[in-house]
């Protein structure tokens, strides 16, 4: 029997759940949660803590941080300072503090489009503008457009860029020496560097991502990891992440910020949930790799089969899959609705992630075999009718 259970997921209409808040027969292959139920060690951890029955203030310890740190070291082969580490309750709560703390009203806010639509939120609800280094894309792969890049940050108004490390929705993992290039360019122009890695764990093949606290030289200066449990174990409403930023000037403004903002505050769940998952959830990664690898190859097999004019554009993480569709309709918003309204599938239109999104869908794959397959069998049959 194997260890862990990809095979059945746990049913979550009319649990409060966003994902599944869909119509009766729909499948909703879009927003980036997981449907595998999560580690049993993370499980048994929480059920600990409910059982003891009182649930006041808490705080995180030492063991919390310990845990974060030897994660990195295990995993990923970096281990983060004690000092360096900031609990906050998210990734994205974290991610607006910092514009709000770290740049001004008015400022350039750069990113690299197409990108994770959430960014655009905390930019322009702050009163910031987005300033865009869009990816240059071949019809194969991404890749950065250093002029351009340098050209942006070079820009007096720019004070801050969004790093998405790797990247979603395009599944790309940047190498070692993309990391260093962008930081060294940021520091060169007194530019901020915040690195969502919230997808670091979820290197499926290949070679393994850079956390931006890692890089070297002066370039450390200006850099701010944000990482979480929460899409490597399906812990999103666990509400809990740690900001990680080597330079005493800069971790001293962002902890303010989180503060100042009670974005620092673990919920009865976080603390016990995360050292579980940091601590004990190894094994369980390693699965959900296997299955997520599984997932992807039957996904691509399939759709070059029977789906030729949809192209897999294909990343080495996450678990959303990157689906060039524009030999069937440059408008992606207008695809996806029709696929929802004729097949009841729900998948992301790239047109909400901006730059060239609008030729692509996203389809997140973290569901069981059997959930994958009913999600590409209504694809093919949504896009046979829509090219009627």
């Amino acid at each position: 029997m194997e260890k862990y259970d990809f095979i059945n997921a746990p049913d979550r209409r009319g649990v409060d759940s966003v994902k599944w808040d869909v119509k009766p027969g729909e499948l909703p292959m879009s927003l980036a949660d997981m449907d595998f139920k999560t580690a049993p060690e993370i499980i048994a951890a929480m059920q600990e803590k409910v059982e003891l029955g009182a649930f006041g203030y808490e705080w995180p310890g030492d063991d919390y941080f310990k845990a974060v740190a030897d994660w990195y070291e295990q995993e990923h082969n970096h281990r983060p300072q004690r000092e360096w580490m900031i609990f906050t309750t998210g990734v994205v709560p974290a991610l607006s503090s910092i514009v709000r703390h770290v740049s001004q009203i008015g400022d350039n806010v750069l990113v690299q489009e197409p990108v994770y639509n959430i960014f655009y939120n905390s930019i322009e609800n702050n009163g910031r503008h987005v300033l865009a280094n869009d990816l240059l894309f071949d019809g194969e792969s991404y890749a950065i457009d250093w002029a351009d890049l340098e050209q942006k940050l070079a820009q007096p108004l720019t004070t801050l860029m969004i790093f998405c490390n790797p990247h979603n929705p395009i599944g790309k993992v940047w190498t070692r020496q993309e990391v260093q290039r962008v930081a060294d360019l940021c520091q060169q122009y007194h530019v901020v560097l915040v690195s969502d890695e919230i997808h670091g764990d979820l290197v499926r093949s290949g070679e393994d991502y850079t956390p931006a606290f890692t890089v070297t030289g002066a370039a450390q200066d200006k850099v701010i990891s944000l990482v979480s449990p929460s899409k490597t174990f399906n812990v999103a409403a666990l509400h809990a992440a740690t900001v990680i930023v080597p330079r005493e000037n800069i971790r001293n403004i962002v902890n303010r910020g989180l503060n100042s903002e009670e974005l620092a505050e673990p919920n009865l769940l976080a603390i016990p949930g995360t050292i579980a998952a940091y601590e004990r959830g190894h094994d369980w990664r390693q699965a959900l790799l296997a299955q997520l690898n599984a997932n992807f190859a039957f996904a691509r097999n399939l759709i070059n089969e029977n789906l030729p004019e949809v192209k897999v554009i294909a990343g080495t993480a996450t678990y959303l899959m990157w689906l060039d569709v524009h030999q069937i309709e440059r408008d992606a918003q207008k695809l996806a609705e029709f696929l929802r309204a004729q097949t009841g599938l729900l998948v992301s239109p790239g047109s909400i992630y901006r730059g060239n999104g609008h030729d692509f869908i996203r389809m997140n794959l973290a569901c069981p075999l059997k959930m994958v397959d009913d999600g590409l069998q209504r694809l093919q049959e949504g896009i046979a009718q829509y090219q009627k």
